[in-house]
C-alpha cells in the first residue's frame, strides 16, 4: 500500500504511511497542519459510561503525542443488536463528556451491527508543523520521561478473569480516563521534539519505534519506571493479555535487561496499555525546569531514562 501513494507527489503530506508516527500529517500552510487519526477497541472496563470514556481519551491521545490541539471528533462505534440502548447511550455519554472536557466537538460518526462492542474516535487536531513532535526527533543526551504510570493491561486482565479488586480497578480506570492534554501543552511549552504515547506495543514497544526512528538507544532505569499500586500483585498471578506475550515475541531480541528484573517485572514492561501516557524526550538542561513546570501544573512526570548512542533499549 505504501507504494500506492509517491511521497514525493505529496509535499503537504508531513506525516503519513512511510512513517511510524502516531497520526497523519497534513499542512496547511507554514503555521498550521492538520493532524488525523482514528482508534477503537472492544470494552476494557464493564462500566459503559467509563468504557466510552477511556476509547475517547484514547482516541484523542495520538493528537496530544505529536504535540497537537485536537478540535473536532466522529463517533465509530459496532454495537450488537440486542445490546440495551441505556448501554450504547452511556458509552456515548462517556465518550462525549470526555471530548467535551478535552475542547473536542463530536460532530457526527458511523455505527455498524457487530457481535461484541467497539468503540472510538475519528479525531481531528491543528499543530505548527514547527513545533510537532514525532518518534524520530529524540536525540542523545535526553532524559526520558514518563507521564503516567504502567499496569493498566494487567488490571484490565485481571478484570476479564474475575480477579480483580474494586480499588485497584477504579486506580487504573481514573489513569486511563485521564487527558494527555496537558502533558503535550507541558512539551510544546519547552519546545520537545521527541515524543509518543504508550499503548498496545507497551513501554518497550513504542520506546523501540522511538529509538529506531530516532537512530539512537534508551537506557531505562527499572526503579524509577513508575507501576500503579496493584501491577506487580497481577503480573505475579499471571495476568497477562495475549498482547503481552506478542510484544514480548516481537520486541525482546532488541531489548536487553539487568539479571536483577525478573520475568514478572520484564513482562510489566510489554504490557499493553489502554490511554497510556506520553513518553518524552527531554533535553537535559531543561529536565529540571521541565519537572518542577509538571509538578506546578499537577502533571504527573517521571524522569526513567535517558538517549544515549547505539540501538536498542537497555533496562537496568
Amino acid at each position: 500500500m505504501k507504494d500506492i501513494f509517491d511521497a514525493a507527489s505529496y509535499p503537504d503530506l508531513l506525516v503519513g504511511l512511510r512513517d511510524p508516527d502516531d497520526a497523519a500529517v497534513w499542512r496547511l500552510d507554514e503555521d498550521r497542519a492538520l493532524v488525523v487519526t482514528t482508534d477503537f477497541f472492544t470494552p476494557v472496563v464493564d462500566d459503559a459510561y467509563e468504557y466510552g470514556a477511556i476509547a475517547a481519551a484514547n482516541s484523542m491521545s495520538d493528537v496530544y503525542a505529536m504535540g497537537g490541539k485536537p478540535f473536532l471528533a466522529l463517533n465509530v462505534a459496532a454495537l450488537p443488536d440486542n445490546l440495551p440502548n441505556e448501554i450504547s447511550s452511556e458509552i456515548m455519554r462517556g465518550g462525549a463528556e470526555k471530548a467535551r472536557e478535552a475542547g473536542v466537538v463530536i460532530a457526527g460518526g458511523h455505527t455498524v451491527k457487530d457481535k461484541e462492542p467497539k468503540f472510538g474516535l475519528v479525531v481531528i487536531g491543528f499543530v505548527d508543523p514547527r513545533k510537532m513532535l514525532s518518534k524520530g526527533g529524540l536525540k542523545v543526551g535526553d532524559a526520558l520521561v514518563l507521564t503516567k504510570p504502567l499496569g493498566f493491561g494487567v488490571t484490565t486482565t485481571a478484570l476479564k478473569r474475575e480477579q480483580v479488586d474494586a480499588n485497584d480497578l477504579q486506580e487504573a480506570v481514573d489513569w486511563m480516563k485521564r487527558l494527555n492534554k496537558d502533558a503535550s501543552q507541558l512539551a510544546v511549552e519547552f519546545g520537545l521534539r521527541g515524543g509518543t504515547d504508550i499503548t498496545g506495543y507497551s513501554l518497550l514497544g513504542h520506546g523501540l519505534e522511538m529509538a529506531n526512528a530516532s537512530s539512537v538507544a534508551l537506557k531505562l532505569d527499572f526503579s524509577a519506571i513508575p507501576f500503579i499500586a496493584c501491577a506487580r500483585k497481577y503480573a505475579e498471578k499471571g495476568c497477562f493479555a495475549g498482547g503481552a506475550f506478542d510484544n514480548k515475541s516481537h520486541f525482546e531480541s532488541q531489548v536487553k535487561f539487568a539479571d536483577s528484573i525478573d520475568e514478572e517485572n520484564q513482562m510489566l514492561l510489554f504490557d499493553p496499555q489502554t490511554s497510556g501516557g506520553l513518553l518524552l524526550g527531554v533535553p537535559q538542561e531543561k529536565l529540571d525546569s521541565f519537572l518542577a513546570r509538571a509538578k506546578e501544573t499537577n502533571q504527573a512526570a517521571w524522569a526513567i531514562g535517558r538517549v544515549e548512542a547505539g540501538a536498542g533499549i537497555h533496562v537496568e
